[in-house]
């Protein structure tokens, strides 16, 4: 039987992947915010203006 375990990533191989990650994912939740608030910015203020 053979026991590889494939592609076996070294301390500071896992680090770097894992500051990737949180540096892509910050990213996208800011590229997120951003939109969010470049659309309310062209719905103007007149939108929380109407009847509920």
């Amino acid at each position: 039987m053979d026991d590889r375990k494939g592609i076996v990533l070294t301390d500071e191989e896992k680090r770097r992947r894992r500051a990737r990650s949180i540096a892509i994912g910050l990213f996208l939740g800011a590229l997120c915010l951003f939109f969010y608030i470049i659309t309310i910015a062209k719905l103007g203020p007149g939108v929380l203006n109407r009847a509920l």
